[in-house]
């Protein structure tokens, strides 16, 4: 355990029209499979959490996105996949573009979600950032 260190990840939640984008997270994922969650990834060394959150959402779904800010972030450990992560929470809106799946073995399909009515799998990073900050995204 001493030698294994958590990984940094980044969650871009992004609104158009009152709506949240979230992907569905596809077999290939190395964790959270079935979940849904917003565009993201890791950020890379020297990578500012804006740089970040442009970068994968670009990779992730194509869309365009006004500058990304700090909203929180959640200490996620996964027991059933032996990973800690530390997720970045980043929130964004919608600029341009239509959400296209550019990883299909990461990401099934996107869809805008009202916040009333969301999937009941998601990925243990919203439901962690879900159950102490979703007034920040109201």
């Amino acid at each position: 355990m001493a030698d294994k260190k958590p990984g940094v990840g980044i969650g871009v939640y992004i609104f158009k029209d009152g709506k949240l984008l979230l992907g569905q997270r596809q077999s290939e994922s190395t964790h959270g499979v079935g979940g849904w969650c917003p565009p993201g990834g890791k950020l890379d060394f020297g990578e500012s959490f804006a740089e970040c959150a442009k970068r994968e959402v670009a990779e992730e779904c194509g869309l365009k996105i006004s500058d990304p800010v700090y909203v929180g972030c959640t200490n996620d450990i996964f027991e059933n996949e032996d990973m800690h992560f530390v997720t970045i929470a980043m929130r964004a809106e919608w600029v341009s573009g239509k959400p296209q799946v550019l990883e299909p073995h990461k990401i099934a399909e996107w869809q805008w979600f009202d916040l009333n009515k969301l999937p009941s799998s998601l990925f243990l990073p919203v439901i962690n950032f879900m159950r102490t900050n979703l007034k920040i995204l109201r």
